[in-house]
């Protein structure tokens, strides 16, 4: 059985609300953004790495190792993460380390998980 949803049985417009909706609204452009960049939290994988970036800066050999994945699914996973900002890398000789990009990650990470557990 699908849910209903509740629908005004009227068609009045609260002008004072539209105003302020349509006034505050971020542009199109922003929205867009926000919207890819949610999509990146839409893979299983992806949110996996994020989880272990929480925890500790991680080399591509060790994420590999904790998700039981190749290198190189892992590798391809990061470049997305990395192309929307999410993640930073750094060199050391041979090593690619890589981390959360900012306090910004972060926090939407954690909020993300509060949402869920509520």
């Amino acid at each position: 059985m699908r849910e209903q949803i509740d629908l005004c049985d009227c068609d009045i417009i609260h002008e004072e609300i539209v105003e302020k909706v349509l006034k505050n609204m971020p542009e199109d452009e922003n929205l867009y953004d926000l919207a890819e960049l949610f999509k990146v939290f839409g893979d299983s994988t992806r949110v996996k790495i994020l989880s272990a970036l929480f925890i500790s800066e991680v080399c591509v050999c060790d994420l590999a190792n904790v998700l039981n994945m190749k290198q190189s699914a892992i590798s391809h996973q990061l470049r997305i993460l990395r192309q929307s900002k999410l993640v930073k890398s750094r060199r050391e000789g041979k090593v690619v380390f890589y981390s959360l990009c900012d306090e910004h990650v972060l926090n939407i990470f954690r909020e993300g998980l509060k949402h869920i557990n509520e």
